[in-house]
Formats: structure tokens, C-alpha cells, sequence
């Protein structure tokens, strides 16, 4: 398979939860490393976030990864060092986000990594690591957050972008309630 064919297939992959499985957090612990001894003087942090964060959680085999940053400045000037570091995106896709830059990774036609570069302890930082410490340790959350994802994932099966706003009722309740 070549580059452009897996690249092809990787964009139009189709959503299929699996089963949580024990070895995602080792494969982000490579990929942190990977991106630290890459950009030492770049990154402030790197996370774990997403549902592969989440112990038990059924997901997409994708891990996420989030990239705390000084400003979307210094993300920007990451932007072409890390499509030159086996990442990927569409230029006309980040060009629509103002709180984050997003790449991909992936190999044989699938998604391996999404890498969302952000401001360190901006307001992004800190909604995605509440969701997922609130999965993290409220188990009837994650149980109810599971249950979505399954019945979303038979819905939008083809259509990843329907399948990511259709969860956002549910993640907006849990990191902003009241």
C-alpha cells in the first residue's frame, strides 16, 4: 500500500468502537517521547486525552494526544515541522480552528494517533483534561458516556464529523454543568 493509499483510506476511515485495550497508554507514552525529544523546547506538556485515556472505556483505536504549547503562535510554527514528523492534515481544516491546530498520524490505511496542539492552561487545556478526569473517576459518567458513544457510533458510522458534534451535548454538560 502506498503512502496516498493509506493516507486516503485513514481520512475516510469508517467509526468502529473497540474494546479498551491495556496497551493504549504505553502507545502514548512512545508517542510523548517521541514528540519531546522531537520539539524539548516547544512543548510544555503532553497529555493523554480522549477515550483510550480512560481506563475500561470503549473507543476508536486512536490515541489522542494533546500538546500544551505558549500560544497558538509558537502551534503555528510547529505546523510544517511536524508534517515533516509522519503527521498529516488539511490546512483548510485547521484554518477553521482558533483554540487548537489537529494532525493525524496513521499506518496500512488507519488512523494511529490525532495530536491536538493547544495553549498550555488555556481554556481548551483545561476542558479536555476535566472530561477526562471526570470519566476518569466517576464511573456511572464513563458508563452513561459509553452507551452514547456505542449508540452514536452505529448511527454516524461513515460520518466522523456527525459522530464528534453528536457527542458534544454530553461533553459540554459535564465540563460546564449547572
Amino acid at each position: 500500500m502506498t503512502e496516498a493509499e493509506s493516507l486516503r483510506l485513514a481520512v475516510h476511515e469508517r467509526i468502529e468502537l473497540v474494546d479498551y485495550d491495556t496497551t493504549w497508554p504505553m502507545h502514548f507514552d512512545i508517542e510523548r517521547e517521541r514528540l519531546y525529544e522531537r520539539f524539548p523546547d516547544s512543548l510544555i506538556d503532553v497529555q493523554h486525552i480522549g477515550s483510550t485515556a480512560v481506563p475500561g472505556m470503549p473507543a476508536k483505536p486512536i490515541i489522542d494526544l494533546m500538546a500544551g504549547v505558549a500560544s497558538m503562535a509558537v502551534a503555528d510554527a510547529l505546523f510544517d515541522t511536524l508534517l515533516g514528523f509522519g503527521y498529516v492534515t488539511s490546512v483548510e481544516f485547521n484554518a477553521n480552528l482558533t483554540d487548537r491546530r489537529w494532525f493525524m498520524r496513521h499506518a496500512h490505511g488507519r488512523r494511529t494517533h490525532h495530536l491536538h496542539v493547544v495553549v498550555h492552561s488555556g481554556a481548551v487545556w483545561h476542558q479536555r483534561l476535566a472530561f477526562r478526569d471526570a470519566l476518569r473517576t466517576v464511573p456511572a459518567l464513563a458508563e452513561r458516556y459509553a452507551a452514547l458513544k456505542r449508540e452514536l457510533a452505529s448511527c454516524h458510522r461513515e460520518d466522523r464529523e456527525a459522530y464528534t458534534q453528536a457527542k458534544g451535548t454530553f461533553v459540554r454538560s459535564v465540563i460546564e454543568p449547572g
